[in-house]
């Protein structure tokens, strides 16, 4: 019970250090950049990533903290609300989630499409912050003799309406997308316990469009 109290207490310093490194890090380039209008007008405002890992949990224990969105708000980075609706068991749901990026909070609405233990796949379909959002999870078999084990494919893509949020994005745009995928494996160990094995980065890349 104390090594997990201690694992508990070690994963949030974590998530709270990180944070306030990222946040500083926003406010330093915003106050720097917002009147570069010239690279506002310019940009390119499309971002894409896609990682492959290898992970110490089996496809349900993942697939149970992806699709717990509810709860996002207690353990995504930057998440500060996260509200459910429209909710069809193991199908899909619509979600209302609000994001923080001092001194930006901004809220859109996500399409999420469940398939226990395979995808967990949300869409943005308001188009008030976002012109494009695609958030997609994928849950393979990992090592032949670790059943507790899985591949994690992410992908992540978005396109900011505003060109100040896509250049400020592009400041820390890898940092968050790794911070995030972080957070899921740690909320997993939160809830599932150690790993059977050490994570593996299989594959890991982000391209500008």
């Amino acid at each position: 019970m104390a090594n997990k109290t201690l694992m508990r207490t070690l994963n949030l310093t974590h998530r709270t250090v990180m944070n306030n490194e990222l946040n500083r890090q926003f406010i330093y380039h915003s106050r720097r950049n917002l009147i570069n209008f010239s690279a506002l007008t310019s940009m390119k405002k499309r971002r894409e990533f896609h990682g492959k890992q290898l992970v110490g949990y089996s496809m349900d224990q993942m697939y149970t903290v992806v699709a717990d969105v509810e709860n996002y708000c207690r353990f995504v980075p930057f998440c500060k609300k996260s509200m459910v609706y429209n909710k069809r068991e193991n199908h899909s749901l619509t979600a209302d989630l609000v994001i923080g990026f001092p001194p930006l909070s901004e809220k859109y609405t996500s399409q999420v499409t469940l398939k226990k233990p395979y995808l967990v796949r949300a869409e943005c379909n308001d188009g008030r912050l976002f012109s494009y959002l695609l958030n997609n999870w994928k849950f393979s078999p990992g090592v032949k003799d670790i059943p507790q084990s899985c591949v994690i494919d992410f992908a992540v893509a978005f396109q900011f309406k505003s060109a100040i949020h896509s250049q400020l994005a592009n400041f820390f745009f890898d940092q968050l997308v790794v911070q995030m995928e972080r957070a899921f494996i740690d909320e997993a160990e939160e809830r599932f316990g150690k790993p059977s094995l050490k994570s593996h980065v299989l594959e890991a890349h982000s391209r500008v469009i």
